[in-house]
Order: C-alpha cells, then sequence, then structure tokens
C-alpha cells in the first residue's frame, strides 16, 4: 500500500492517547487502502465471558481514517462460519457499496474476501458495522474519521473517538428469541404490589387502580423504556472499571468524537464540571451551541469541543435512557485519574402521552378501566394506524422532540442546558433548498406482547418498496403511533431535518422519532439505486421496522434511455 501525507498526522501523533495512538498505527491506510478481517475469538468485558465477533482482533474494529476527496479500498475478509457484511453509516457511496446483503450486494461467504471501492465525498465522523444477522451487536463496528479537504470552523489542540456501546454475554439471537417469546423478559423494574401500595398512597387507591387496569389492558408497563436491560456499557471497548482515559493540557480545546454504536441503548451524556459546545451531528457542521447534556439515539454521531482548566480527572458520562448504568470514560491531565461516578437517576417511567393515546378523540383515560379488558388485552397496536390520528397530540404539536407530559422528555442534571433537535441549525445554508415535491406519511408502528415493529402496520416482508425519482425533493412525515422511540436510519442520502430554520436545517443520516410525536424531514434524492431505510434499534429493524428504498431515473430520461 502506498503511503499519502496526512495534514494532521503529527499533531495527532503527539498528542493523541493510548488508544488514539492504536487506531492510527496502521499509516498505509492513510493512503485509502485498508484490510480488515472478521473472525470469532474469546472476549471478557465487564467480567462477562464469550465467543464474540472482532475486527482485526478487536471491539471495536480499528478506526478508519479517511481524506475527502480520496479514492478507497476496503478488503475485508470473512473468517467466520456464516455469511457477514459491512454497511458505511452514513456515507455517500455508490449503492452497490452500501454493503447490505440483499439490497446492494449478496454478502460475503465464509473464507471470502470482498473488495469495497467508493470515492470519499464529505468528512466529519461516521462509523461502520455489519448489516449482517445480530453480528454488530456481537462486536462488528467500528469507527471512521473523515479529515476535510478545507479548514474546519472550529478551533481544538486534540480530539478522541469516544464510542459507545451496550454489550451482552448472551448471543443476539438468544437476545431476539427471549423478546419474541417474552417482550418484557428484559424489564427488570416490573411493578409490584409494593409499587402499587406506594403509588395509592401517592395517588388515591382509585386512581392507582383505574392506571394499573389500563396497562395492563394495553400488555404495557409505564417501566417499558428499552426493550432490553442486563447491558453493560462501554466507551472504546472499555468497561467502566477499565476506565478509558484521554489526556489534557489544562487550557486545551478538547475534541470528542461522540459514536453511539449500540445496538438498543439510548445515552444522555454530560462530562460534570464542564460545557460541551456542539459542532458537528452526524458529520455535518452545524452552529455551535454550548450545553450541559444531550442524548444519542442509536447509531447518531455529535462531535463536541471542552475546554478543561482545572487538573483534576472529568468524567465523560454516558448514562442510559433507562437509568440502568453508565458507560464512563475520564479526561485527565495525566494517567490513572479517575473522575467521580455519581448515583444513577431517578427511572423514568411512560405516561399516557407516550401511547400515542393521549388525545384520542378526547378519551378520558380515567374511565378506561372501565372498559372491556378482555377485549384490549387482544388490542393490536399495530393497526392504530388506521385510526384518525388527527386528533392525537402527537398530529397536535408537530415536529415536537417529545410529546407534552412525555416521561422521557429530558432535563439536564442541576437545571441546565439540554440539547435538542431544535438548537440544531446548519454551519451553512443548503444550496437546493426548496418546497418538497411531495410528501409521503410513514406510522411507525408495532405489537409490544407479540414483538413486531413495523411501517404503516406492515413488515417488511409484506410492505412493497418506496419508490422516489431521481432529483424530486420528498418530505418524508414520520408519525410515532408506538410507547418506543425509533432513531430512523435512511442509507445512501441525507434527511434535511425540518425545525423551521429554512436553509439552516440541519442534513442527519439518523434522526430519532420519539414517542407519540411527529416529525417531518425532506429527502433530497440524489442517489440512484436500492437503499435500505430502517430503525435503528437491532431487534425492532429485525422484527420489520424496515424499507427498501428505490431511487429511479426520470421517467424522460428512461424513456430516452429506451
Amino acid at each position: 500500500m502506498k503511503c499519502i501525507k496526512h495534514p494532521v498526522l503529527a499533531r495527532r501523533l503527539a498528542a493523541a492517547s493510548t488508544f488514539t495512538l492504536a487506531a492510527l498505527m496502521p499509516l498505509g491506510a492513510l493512503a485509502g487502502s485498508y484490510d480488515l478481517v472478521i473472525d470469532r475469538q474469546p472476549m471478557t468485558i465487564d467480567g462477562k465471558a464469550k465467543t464474540a465477533m472482532t475486527i482485526n482482533g478487536t471491539i471495536p474494529g480499528p478506526t478508519l481514517h479517511f481524506q475527502e476527496g480520496e479514492e478507497v479500498t476496503v478488503n475485508v475478509t470473512n473468517k467466520l462460519d456464516v455469511d457477514t457484511s459491512i454497511h458505511w453509516h452514513g456515507i455517500l457511496l455508490p449503492s452497490s457499496q452500501d454493503g447490505v446483503p440483499g439490497i446492494s450486494f449478496p454478502g460475503i461467504k465464509p473464507g471470502e474476501t470482498y473488495t469495497y471501492r467508493f470515492p470519499i465525498q464529505q468528512a466529519g465522523t461516521y462509523w461502520y458495522h455489519s448489516h449482517s444477522g445480530f453480528q454488530e451487536q456481537e462486536g462488528v463496528y467500528g469507527p471512521i474519521v473523515i479529515e476535510p479537504v478545507n479548514r474546519e470552523p472550529f478551533k481544538f489542540d486534540r480530539e478522541y473517538v469516544v464510542m459507545l456501546s451496550d454489550w451482552s454475554a448472551e448471543t443476539g439471537d438468544r437476545i431476539f428469541s427471549n423478546l419474541k417469546g417474552q417482550s418484557d423478559y428484559y424489564n427488570y423494574n416490573q411493578q409490584t404490589v409494593g409499587s402499587f401500595i406506594k403509588d395509592a398512597k401517592a395517588k388515591g387507591f382509585g386512581t392507582t387502580l383505574k392506571e394499573r387496569l389500563a396497562w395492563g389492558g394495553m400488555r404495557m408497563m409505564p417501566t417499558d423504556i428499552s426493550d432490553v436491560s442486563g447491558y453493560s456499557f462501554l466507551v472504546n471497548g472499555e468497561s467502566t472499571d477499565d476506565n478509558w482515559t484521554g489526556l489534557f493540557r489544562s487550557g486545551e480545546r478538547v475534541r470528542l468524537r461522540f459514536i453511539n454504536g449500540s445496538a438498543m441503548s439510548y445515552f444522555d451524556i454530560r462530562i460534570p464540571g464542564l460545557k460541551m459546545t456542539v459542532v458537528q451531528a452526524d458529520g455535518n457542521n452545524v452552529q455551535p451551541v454550548s450545553v450541559d447534556e444531550f442524548r444519542m439515539a442509536v447509531a447518531e454521531t455529535y462531535d463536541v469541543i471542552v475546554q478543561p482548566r482545572e487538573d483534576r480527572a472529568y468524567s465523560i458520562l454516558a448514562e442510559s435512557i433507562d437509568r440502568s448504568g453508565f458507560a464512563r470514560g475520564t479526561l485527565a491531565p495525566r494517567e490513572g485519574l479517575a473522575g467521580e461516578i455519581p448515583a444513577l437517576r431517578e427511572r423514568p417511567q411512560l405516561t399516557m402521552a407516550d401511547m400515542s393515546m393521549a388525545s384520542m378523540g378526547g378519551m378520558d383515560h380515567a374511565n378506561m378501566a372501565g372498559m372491556d379488558q378482555a377485549n384490549m388485552a387482544g388490542m393490536d397496536h399495530s393497526n392504530m394506524a388506521g385510526m384518525d390520528h388527527s386528533q392525537m397530540s402527537a398530529a397536535a404539536v408537530p415536529n415536537n422532540d417529545y410529546a407534552p407530559g412525555s416521561g422521557l422528555t429530558p432535563s439536564a442534571a442541576n437545571g441546565g442546558k439540554f440539547l435538542v433537535y431544535g438548537d440544531l441549525k446548519a454551519m451553512t445554508p443548503y444550496a437546493d433548498y426548496r418546497a418538497p415535491d411531495r410528501e409521503i406519511e410513514l406510522r411507525l408502528t408495532g405489537n409490544m406482547e407479540r414483538y413486531f415493529w413495523s411501517i404503516n402496520g406492515a413488515k417488511y416482508s409484506e410492505a412493497e418498496p418506496i419508490r422516489l425519482t431521481y432529483g424530486e425533493r420528498v418530505r418524508i412525515k414520520f408519525v410515532n403511533d408506538t410507547m418506543m422511540s425509533h432513531p430512523m436510519h435512511l442509507h445512501g442520502m441525507w434527511m434535511q431535518l425540518d425545525k423551521g430554520n429554512g436553509q439552516f436545517n440541519p442534513l442527519k443520516h439518523v434522526v430519532n422519532v420519539a414517542p407519540n410525536t411527529t416529525l417531518t424531514v425532506d429527502v433530497p434524492v440524489d442517489a440512484l439505486g436500492e437503499w435500505a431505510f430502517h430503525c435503528h434499534l437491532m431487534y425492532h429493524m429485525a422484527s420489520g421496522m424496515f424499507r427498501k428504498v428505490i431511487v429511479e431515473p426520470p421517467v424522460a430520461q428512461t424513456a430516452a434511455a429506451l
């Protein structure tokens, strides 16, 4: 492999920690060529042993450093006994190189080496992962850092990748089987007689009884925040006790490239004692916004800059949304230091506003206890797509980050600033911003009791592809009819998040659609071919919340070709 000069390599090598140094060691990779080997090996992380899947022997895989404008070649060798793949998450490339078996290519057979080739047309923080089975959960994922051709509109002295993930001693197949057999298998906070007595004292016996009957009839619980609990949470593959550490000198501006590489876990991120300035979202520059805390949906990336001035350790805290644990790292002036780990905050609970039922035609939920519970138990919530949602709070409060009264509404520790999508404004205006040519409504639907997830009430296996025409601008209206958040990911093209900022609406590859909310995005359709479009919660995608998108040439162009 030939070597090329890298404009910031010397500065990074001088400033980087052990983890970053290891990621940068294969200098030949800077020439645009990588060799990745996917294999199995015994791993023990956070005391949990299993035979995991690795890339080049590590979890996560090596950081791939690309340069905007170069052509990259990645040779992926499969040493597993099953097919595998690599998807380049958020990267704009030919559809044949996107790495989705059954859509982009057949997959990589055991013993084979597959070569990906594609140009780098962008810069920023991205990641890569398997799109085969549950291999991403097993360890087949890693970071991507793309250096820009032009100077970035913010300054920093050193940087670190902070890749978050969830780790289980169980295989992905076992977790999915458990969920299909019993959807609340991993709900370790079931309501009990004790909690009933406590609530009755606070709310009154009658009110508490009615609430319990209503939730029971829907086969759901207010504690259904995350589908899977019991994970260990990792920073760059290291547990809280391992204490991944990034070094700094007092007064330096440190860039942290956060990537949520989890299968199922959302994180609320804060660094007590430091303000964070958000400068990129999903690899795109945004107007800087200072925050105390932000939430990362699965598969999102955020770049922030911090400036520690004290001679002490600072904890990087990524607290799971269900408050079951932390992914913890440390910023420190020297090795061997550790910041404090606070107590977990109170576990949130869902409310009726999260159930897409809060404003259903003025329904009085206090009287739900009087309904036929047998009929409610059999209610198929996937069929809610057929109801009149114009009276529901999701439609009444369009493009809201969280529904009014939602148990998932975030708030920063100690009353600080919590980032919401409305804070994100692109650094530069989008050149071809215009009114959409048409609108597509996608209702996010599912049945928690039977554990299947769908779009417009239909699973992937039952649905026709979404057909788009090259050159059009399509508005996609997500209406979340479920009690879960869904991080929706479109391959191959950007989604321009509609938050009322016109040309300055930010471009994202993942948008989080919170329970009982409506969110709209505009898609500039600029990539021919077949693409995946799905919820990035792994087990939601596997059970049906997935679509194929086909981008076709304009009719006139097709006719001319004939």
